[in-house]
């Protein structure tokens, strides 16, 4: 006679309770306290006495209730769900568009941009059209950013409006190329500036300055992995201190402008030394110091009411930033003649030895203070990208987790660590930037261009925020006229760009497109991808945030 179907269950669930009691009971704390997680936070991460973990992303899952141990159903507290939270209000929003936006760039970039502009009058008005040209694009994106809710910029615009591969283009050249660069070459000027005061007016040994940069690096990645509330706080502290910085470079400009020091500002447009094809190079100088008014748009499922912080932290940030980099130009050309701010490396330095002798030392220490701001701000948006493009299968699956407790994309802040480290040490930076603008605005004027194409295809779709068609349309032909202008003034390094660009294509084939590795080769990257998974304490988000 076959026993019934309940003594059976009953069996079954006898065996599954003693095997998760030895399972605690037999590894270690922290493995039982992973077990513990695996039953009752979420069905994806599992410790080595489990079943295989699931790596596949599951972007369907709706609401946050799991079942216990039969038909009962029990809601999980908010703060058990694994999934990224919305904690950015209006004032973390635009100090971190801030923040990230002013690094070393206003305290460097007037030497190019005056070189270039060839005087005075036209260096002003340069910094002003940057900002103006930098407000349109923060505007397109407000609106993209509103349409489609989920994070990662530029690459979920592209892949939304466009298609797959221009959106896998730029996550691979983002990440293998530019944001390694980018990273490397502000940590490099934070610790310049932390080292060489106490080495003037000897140089600074180069090993020192690295140790520092890599010092630096490793703190805003601590940081971002421990906690986004943390990250959030530190970027406002260190927003709050770069515009005190700004402020006290401002403050004496327009003192001794208000006494009359205007000689500097006499026959301010003289056009003897404009050249059209060194305008452009003006305008990229500009544009570097204006650089990161999107990132907030790399972070929009975090954003509390993104349809209201959003367009109003970037239209407040980039204003006040326009405003302060006018006046701080100004400053300097009240204290500094044109010859002098070509002769310095340095501007804002020359700058306080000239305005007050006894406070000349603080400046290097807010300069590096701000760069450290805009590396946070830059750890804290870009890894997002990576996190939405593994989400969306772009990317291997490991790198769309979170921390089960602290809630931060840590596969995605890790990444860049290592490849950041690699470029402070082998110095390999340099190259890369100067051909980083290109593939930047390149792909900046594909997501409005894309913008303006669904505009077309999809009248109806629901835009809460919508930028003025003339905006639109005028930032999209100027972000290709920049692109042009540089194929032609540097046609050297905008072709590597182009060739570091399509390497992705024959990746994004083999691998997204169609997946033609091996089977063996898939049976290693899974297995290292469920270790990684276990080590690192990470798992898929239980509910979707967009």
């Amino acid at each position: 006679m076959f026993p019934s179907w309940n003594f059976i269950l009953k069996e079954i669930q006898k065996h599954l309770d003693w095997f998760f009691s030895s399972c605690e009971a037999g590894l270690p704390d922290n493995h039982a306290d992973m077990c513990r997680t695996c039953k009752l936070h979420t069905e994806r991460l599992q410790c080595p006495a489990h079943s295989p973990c699931d790596l596949q992303p599951q972007r369907e899952m709706e609401g946050t209730r799991i079942k216990k141990e039969g038909n009962d159903e029990k809601d999980k507290r908010d703060d058990e769900v694994v999934c990224l939270r919305r904690q950015i209000g209006l004032l973390p929003a635009v100090s971190f568009i801030i923040g990230t936006v002013v690094g070393s760039g206003i305290f460097i970039a007037p030497k190019g941009v005056l070189m270039n502009s060839g005087s005075v009058g036209l260096s002003l008005l340069v910094w002003v059209l940057c900002g103006v040209l930098s407000l349109f694009g923060a505007l397109c994106y407000a609106e993209l950013g509103t349409t489609f809710t989920k994070s990662g910029g530029h690459y979920t615009y592209l892949l939304e409006t466009l298609g797959p591969l221009p959106a896998f283009l730029r996550l691979w050249v983002e990440f293998l190329f530019i944001r390694p660069a980018v990273a490397s070459y502000v940590s490099l000027a934070f610790g310049r500036y932390v080292v060489e005061p106490f080495f003037t007016p000897c140089a600074a040994p180069t090993v020192l300055i690295r140790l520092v940069s890599i010092l630096g690096v490793t703190f805003v990645v601590a940081v971002n992995c421990w906690s986004v509330n943390m990250a959030s706080r530190t970027q406002v502290t260190l927003t709050f201190i770069k515009m005190f910085a700004l402020v006290l470079i401002i403050v004496p400009g327009v003192i001794a402008l208000a006494k009359g020091r205007t000689e500097n500002f006499q026959n301010g447009f003289e056009v003897d030394l404009l050249t059209l094809d060194k305008l452009p190079l003006a305008f990229y100088s500009g544009l570097y110091a204006y650089g990161g008014w999107f990132y907030l748009n790399f972070i929009t499922e975090e954003v509390i009411n993104p349809n209201r912080n959003m367009p109003l932290a970037i239209i407040l940030s980039i204003v006040a930033v326009t405003v302060f980099y006018v006046l701080i130009n100004v400053a300097y050309y009240t204290m500094m003649t044109p010859a002098e701010v070509l002769l310095s490396d340095a501007v804002a330095v020359t700058f306080a030895n000239r305005a007050f002798q006894g406070l000349a030392p603080v400046i290097p220490i807010l300069v590096a203070i701000s760069c450290l701001g805009a590396l946070n701000g830059g750890f804290f948006g870009a890894p997002r990208m990576l996190f939405v493009g593994a989400r969306e299968g772009h990317w291997p699956a490991i790198f769309s987790m979170i921390h089960i407790r602290r809630h931060t994309p840590l596969p995605a802040v890790l990444l860049l660590y290592p490849l950041v480290v690699f470029m402070l040490v082998t110095g390999e930076i340099y190259q890369l930037l100067n051909f980083a603008s290109f593939s930047r605005w390149f792909f900046i004027a594909l997501a409005t261009l894309g913008m303006l194409i669904h505009r077309y295809r999809f009248p109806l779709h629901p835009r809460p925020f919508k930028v003025p068609l003339v905006i639109g349309i005028t930032f999209t032909v100027v972000c290709f006229f920049i692109v042009g202008l540089s194929l032609y003034s540097d046609p050297w390094n905008t072709g590597q760009s182009c060739a570091l660009t399509l390497t992705g294509v024959p990746v994004y084939y083999v691998t997204v497109y169609r997946f033609r590795l091996p089977r063996s080769c898939r049976r290693i990257f899974d297995y290292c991808s469920k270790q990684l998974q276990i080590l690192l304490e990470v798992a898929q988000q239980e509910v979707q945030t967009y």
